[in-house]
């Protein structure tokens, strides 16, 4: 085998390898939460316990607390509605609140501690 053809074979593995490690990396990256969710970690960058809610746990229109002893510090809005999220557990607005479109909005490292949560009628 000529030298040229083993550089190029190589070449080609190497870029193989590379390019499947690349896509393995960015699917263990994403966090898991299905469409038609709104989930929460305990911890920054989708890590820690993990709370998942949808339409039939979370009834839009109403303040819906994490169960005791859970604060989220990342969450996924993968529901059709917008949802906010609140400092308090009462969904108070006097602490901090913000919402997030549905349909896909990733926030690794949540602004504030989040208690609670309110998802919005269409």
């Amino acid at each position: 085998m000529s030298t040229r053809t083993l550089l190029t074979a190589l070449a080609i593995t190497t870029a193989a390898l590379v390019s499947s490690g690349t896509a393995n990396a960015q699917e263990s990256d994403t966090p898991k939460c299905d469409p038609g969710e709104f989930c929460l970690w305990s911890a920054p960058d989708y890590t820690g316990p993990t709370k998942h809610f949808d339409l039939e746990t979370a009834n839009p229109g109403e303040c819906t607390p994490l169960p005791a002893g859970l604060i989220a510090h990342s969450f996924v809005n993968r529901l059709t509605r917008d949802a906010s999220v609140y400092q308090g557990e009462t969904c108070s607005t006097e602490a901090e609140f913000t919402t997030y479109p549905g349909r896909g909005t990733y926030v690794p490292n949540a602004p504030f501690v989040v208690r609670a949560i309110q998802v919005w009628e269409n």
